[in-house]
């Protein structure tokens, strides 16, 4: 099972990362059916009272879809996902508290603070990685089984494979927007 891997992406994918998260227009949008049901399914598969799809950002990890968790961001400063968008890999933090990058942040230290993580990062074909999908809870784990996170990375793939389609969806209505918008 992936270990935390607590480096930060170098400035250069930092800055692709960001290009192409920002080509694809999805921060700030409605929410959306299928995005809901991947988070939904990581939820369930990963018996966790909380998951989500974010997006990282300059400043935020915004999410495009959550379960669990009434706030639409949060501070880049606070993510636990730009962690697993740098490493490119399936990223777990199996007690927050006792992990030395984690143990301070504000969302491990508040009152009923999280303790598990485990986030894949959603890898666009060329190579930016723009967010994850995540779960959350908010008691320690002793251990992620392979096979969950096996699905967690399916799901990411599943969110992948909609933004590419979304934002294919959108360029057709812009170049013929005789089409319903319903994308």
């Amino acid at each position: 099972m992936p270990a935390a891997n607590h480096s930060l992406p170098s400035p250069e994918a930092q800055a692709a990362n960001l290009a192409a998260l920002h080509a694809l227009d999805l921060l700030d949008t409605d929410p959306e059916v299928a995005f809901d049901a991947v988070a939904n399914v990581a939820a369930r598969v990963f018996r966790a009272p909380t998951a989500l799809v974010s997006l990282v950002d300059e400043q935020r990890q915004w999410f495009k879809s959550r379960v669990g968790m009434a706030c639409t961001e949060t501070p880049l400063s606070e993510s636990f996902c730009r962690y697993a968008v740098a490493s490119r890999v399936p990223t777990v933090v199996l007690d927050a508290t006792e992990d030395p990058i984690f143990c301070d942040n504000p969302l491990v230290t508040a009152p009923q603070g999280l303790r598990f993580y485990a986030g894949a990062p959603l890898l666009l074909a060329g190579g930016a990685a723009i967010g994850t999908v995540c779960v959350l809870d908010y008691a320690p784990r002793s251990g992620c089984n392979p096979a969950d996170l096996a699905v967690l990375t399916d799901l990411a793939c599943i969110a992948v494979e909609t933004i590419v389609l979304r934002a294919a969806a959108s360029g057709l209505i812009r170049e013929r927007p005789c089409l319903p918008q319903t994308v």
